[in-house]
């Protein structure tokens, strides 16, 4: 597809935005592997050989007695019983000694003088879960060769969390800032484009809702309904839409008397080609420099809501919750490390990479 040179010229000033582009990079591939997550960390094999198959315990659901065990109920690959199991190619002897059965069929191939067709499982690189509870003694446990950002105070594992954590938190405020910010910037437009008695009632009633205690609705809410992602993205989204609004309206309100817009009226072109082909591109500047502080105000918001124990469930892997448990734990200070960390790398590259949009935007700034 051909590129319009404004559009090659926008990209290029990203490109020549050294802070921006490289921050988009770590950005990239940092959420990229968080999109994997489960093929990083996860208490479950990503690939099981067993008798000669191949099994992806990671995706799929595979009962116990899929690798000759006694129970209906997934497999618990954790378990060296289980594991021994899947060596051996369901050898009963696993039940009494897992571990020196599985030994004796991994160096010598036989059991009991018997051949066996042993088995394997390939683990992701760290191998527990966000919900997994680890056996480590007192909790939290420190930094190990086992954990290397320790563990909680459950006992699970806190880099597994913070990998979770980051792929929920950007992907929450990725969608609360594309639906709030179309939200409002169509409200702003309405509302500067046609002035009047159109933009004085809206006006009022834009005061009145953000007026009301938000925190107080998700309460109520939370109660009735119980605490859930979607529930609190849409909060979120019915409370922030009017972040934008009061920009876009400013814009528009400028330049819905400039003469190009009075030129295309006298021409008979509708008004949402107007509004939105003609006078939006020219307000995007000032849009796209409130919505660093969009995003990055979503993902506080969500941190914020775990912190007072109003967000996400408490299974869920939630940056907030870890801090929260930085500030109960003074003794583990590593848990209050990792989430200062954590939230400062992720908003810092936010808005690196939108104030480099922004001045791509910006006809007035050329990088070289």
């Amino acid at each position: 597809m051909q590129l319009s040179p404004l559009t090659r010229r926008r990209l290029r000033n990203f490109r020549d935005n050294r802070r921006a582009f490289w921050s988009l990079i770590v950005f990239s591939v940092l959420f990229g592997l968080s999109l994997f997550a489960e093929l990083v960390a996860n208490d479950r094999p990503i690939l099981v050989s067993y008798r000669g198959s191949l099994y992806m315990p990671v995706y799929r659901f595979y009962p116990e007695t899929t690798f000759g065990g006694d129970f209906r109920t997934e497999a618990i690959y954790r378990d060296p019983s289980v594991q021994c199991l899947i060596v051996t190619g369901g050898r009963q002897e696993c039940w009494d000694t897992p571990d020196k059965t599985m030994e004796e069929a991994r160096q010598t191939g036989k059991v009991g003088g018997e051949a066996v067709q042993t088995g394997w499982l390939l683990w992701p690189p760290i191998p527990y879960g966000y919900r997994t509870i680890n056996d480590v003694g007192a909790v939290p446990s420190a930094p190990d060769r086992a954990h290397w950002l320790g563990t909680d105070n459950t006992g699970r594992d806190v880099l597994a969390r913070v990998i979770y954590g980051f792929r929920l938190s950007v992907g929450f405020a990725l969608i609360v800032s594309a639906v709030a910010s179309a939200i409002g910037i169509a409200a702003g437009a309405v509302q500067g484009y046609f002035g009047g008695r159109t933009d004085l009632i809206l006006q009022r009633l834009l005061e009145i809702w953000s007026s009301t205690p938000s925190l107080f609705v998700i309460m109520i809410l939370f109660a009735i309904l119980g605490r859930s992602f979607w529930l609190l993205v849409f909060i979120v989204i019915l409370f922030g839409w009017p972040a934008l609004t009061g920009v876009v309206r400013a814009e528009f309100l400028r330049a819905r008397n400039f003469e190009y817009v009075r030129a295309a009226r006298a021409l008979g072109v509708s008004d949402r080609v107007i509004m939105f082909r003609h006078i939006l591109p020219n307000a995007m500047v000032a849009t796209l420099t409130m919505l660093p502080f969009v995003i990055t105000g979503a993902i506080s918001t969500l941190a914020s809501l775990d912190y007072l124990g109003y967000g996400l469930p408490s299974s869920a892997p939630s940056l907030g919750e870890l801090a929260l448990q930085g500030k109960q734990n003074p003794q583990a200070p590593w848990l209050a490390f990792t989430a200062f960390f954590t939230f400062s790398l992720m908003l810092s590259l936010l808005v690196f990479i939108f104030e480099g949009v922004r001045d791509a935007f910006d006809p007035r700034k050329v990088f070289r």
